[in-house]
């Protein structure tokens, strides 16, 4: 009778495991748009997390094609660099693969700014020139760590997923790079444009205490943001 009782205990213990893991393992998909917000009633509309998708039978080569990734990007702008993306808005394809591209070009010392993207992780190839690239970590322990690397042609380095990265051509002629990303729409919030550029304006009051700066500079950073080029 013992042996009994032990053994439907046992059962019932491992059936409430085998129910407990499959909730620990489960999650929410990864966000492939910055938000999507719920609705109380589905009559008041309909959107997804991504892209509606077309019929199979549908589909044709096109759709998982992109040319021009040879072309030089423009880079006689305010910042120097230019980046030609290869993500779900260029190859319809992509939806639902997780995956994209971007070239990177750079006049000598131009710069790729200080941004983030919110839903990947990326990883960078140099082809030509000399990079200086970083990253800045979450504040761990109060601290923002720096990790930096001088790269060379077909070096290549990786920045983590929503931390703040940027690339800086040190060479005197043009660079060039290569970069793939884990999202089909990765997002990119380029810090100093979405801080002082960012429609409508943050009040000059909190981007002033923010950066312990006053109004008057505040303004003129702002109007450099709304020149061409940025």
């Amino acid at each position: 009778m013992k042996n009994i009782i032990s053994y439907l205990f046992l059962s019932e213990v491992l059936v409430f495991l085998a129910l407990f893991s499959s909730f620990v393992v489960a999650s929410d998909p990864g966000p492939v748009q910055d938000f999507c917000v719920a609705l109380a009633n589905a009559n008041d509309g309909v959107f997804v997390n991504g892209l509606f998708c077309k019929d199979p039978n549908l589909a044709t080569a096109n759709d998982f094609f992109l040319s021009g990734l040879n072309i030089p990007g423009y880079t006689d702008n305010q910042v120097g660099s230019n980046v030609t993306q290869a993500n779900v808005a260029q190859i319809p394809g992509l939806n639902t693969l997780g995956i994209s591209m971007a070239r990177i070009d750079f006049a000598p010392y131009g710069l790729n700014a200080p941004h983030t993207h919110p839903r990947a992780t990326e990883i960078l190839v140099v082809m030509e020139g000399t990079l200086y690239v970083g990253f800045v970590t979450s504040n761990i322990g109060n601290v923002n760590k720096l990790f930096t690397k001088v790269l060379n042609k077909g070096d290549v380095f990786v920045f983590p997923v929503g931390l703040i990265h940027f690339q800086f051509n040190v060479g005197r002629t043009n660079a060039v790079a290569f970069a793939a990303l884990s999202s089909q729409n990765p997002g990119t919030i380029t810090i100093g444009k979405a801080v002082f550029g960012s429609t409508p304006p943050i009040n000059d009051d909190v981007l002033a205490k923010a950066f312990r700066i006053d109004n008057r500079l505040v303004d003129i950073i702002q109007s450099r943001f709304q020149m061409p080029g940025y």
